[in-house]
């Protein structure tokens, strides 16, 4: 009885150290102040060489509105790389002498080939590469807010990702929590001092730092491992944090990413996450090790914020710690109880500071359903290569349309 008591209290105590967590985060960053230095006030400043790179599968007319965003750039020291996997691209009549499009035979169905593929075909050396997915657009100024930080010496920069379309209640509850993670796990991190988490794209990484985590015994086994290969952006963060690089967070960098907009989609997208969190937990765990070894807070925030479980499975399970502690020890049912009350405002706090548009508080109501379709997503894991399937992209806005909105306007800097 003693030790059943004892793993109660323990994961309680988990529960309730990560239900805090991010409501502690936002107060203390309120007393923090990033420290970018304007082009002006820098003693230098250089216009680094962007390779970037779009990553296509199966449908190449998605990617027009991002390479004609990328084409408007306020910003010349770049050059665009499409690779069209398994694409027909015989009606693909953009040309531009910034882009290059590539259309790899035989097909190479992975993320991280796609990418080896491109830099394979560089037409000459770039400092930084920026990966994109094909359904992005880039905000004008995004590649000028990337080149601030990265003369202000952050070799790895994540840009802020929001949503380009808000049209159906699954797009803005999928939104919702992308504002919530943008800040909990990106921009408060990188503030506090450790690295923002990666979101998959809308990143530049100095070239040789990039080429490195390519060459990495984890991407050239997953390779082969097609689907069952741990999400590229998980080894790349575990591999630059690693190494303890710092992931800064460029919040002005933006680009504009497409939502899910049916269930279907949800329990496709959230299967393959929540696939890839419970693969990546060994690493998560020993990044929390390798920050107390080596004193690193990098690594060890870092490490606590890639173990937090997932939003539903972190309140399911509170709940059921405080049904269970009503019998068992009424005090830690009171404060898992408290702590749940917690972290839900702090959600709502949290939209506010991130200034989320009318859309997404509109459709805080639909959370439940869209949280039910992550649950059914759970029993979608166990075999990837026959469940995981491609999204499909069918929201082709431009660049000026997604501008021309005024829940996408830019929002305020907050407390920076």
């Amino acid at each position: 009885m003693n030790t059943l008591y004892f793993i109660y209290l323990f994961f309680s105590g988990v529960i309730i150290f990560f239900l805090l967590l991010p409501f502690v985060s936002v107060l203390v960053s309120f007393f923090k102040k990033e420290k970018i230095k304007s082009k002006e006030e820098l003693k230098s400043y250089k216009e680094y060489d962007y390779g970037c790179i779009i990553t296509a599968y199966k449908n190449v007319e998605i990617t027009r509105g991002l390479i004609q965003s990328l084409l408007k750039q306020n910003y010349k020291q770049f050059h665009i790389y499409l690779v069209a996997d398994e694409c027909d691209i015989s009606h693909f009549n953009l040309s531009d002498k910034q882009l290059t499009v590539l259309n790899p035979n035989p097909p190479l169905r992975l993320k991280a080939k796609s990418i080896i593929h491109a830099i394979e075909n560089f037409i000459r050396e770039h400092e930084y590469i920026a990966v994109f997915d094909g359904d992005n657009l880039a905000h004008p100024d995004f590649l000028k807010h990337i080149n601030l930080y990265v003369n202000n010496g952050h070799q790895v920069v994540q840009g802020q990702r929001t949503a380009k379309n808000l049209d159906t209640l699954y797009a803005c509850a999928d939104a919702t929590g992308e504002f919530y993670k943008n800040h909990t796990e990106r921009y408060l991190p990188y503030l506090l001092g450790s690295s923002a988490v990666i979101s998959g794209s809308g990143m530049a990484v100095e070239a040789q730092l990039y080429k490195a985590y390519l060459n990495g015994p984890e991407i050239q086994q997953g390779k082969e491992k097609w689907k069952k290969m741990l999400q590229e952006d998980k080894i790349l963060q575990n591999d630059l944090v690693g190494k303890n690089e710092k992931i800064s967070y460029a919040y002005d960098a933006i680009v504009f990413d497409e939502k899910v907009t049916t269930a279907e989609q949800v329990e496709t997208q959230r299967s393959r996450w929540l696939f890839s969190y419970f693969q990546n937990l060994p690493n998560s765990s020993g990044m929390i090790w390798k920050g107390i070894k080596n004193f690193s807070f990098n690594q060890l925030f870092f490490g606590i914020l890639t173990i937090a479980p997932p939003l539903f499975i972190m309140l399911f399970l509170a709940v059921a710690l405080s049904v269970i502690g009503l019998f068992v020890n009424p005090l830690i049912s009171l404060v898992l109880v408290i702590s749940i009350v917690i972290f839900i405002l702090n959600i709502f706090l949290v939209l506010y500071l991130a200034k989320a548009p009318t859309q997404v508080w509109k459709a805080i109501w639909g959370l439940p359903l869209f949280v039910w379709n992550q649950i059914t997503a759970l029993f979608k894991m166990g075999d990837p290569n026959k469940n995981f399937k491609h999204s499909e992209h069918t929201r082709n806005f431009t660049i000026d349309e997604v501008l021309s909105r005024s829940s996408h306007e830019l929002p305020p800097k907050g407390n920076r």
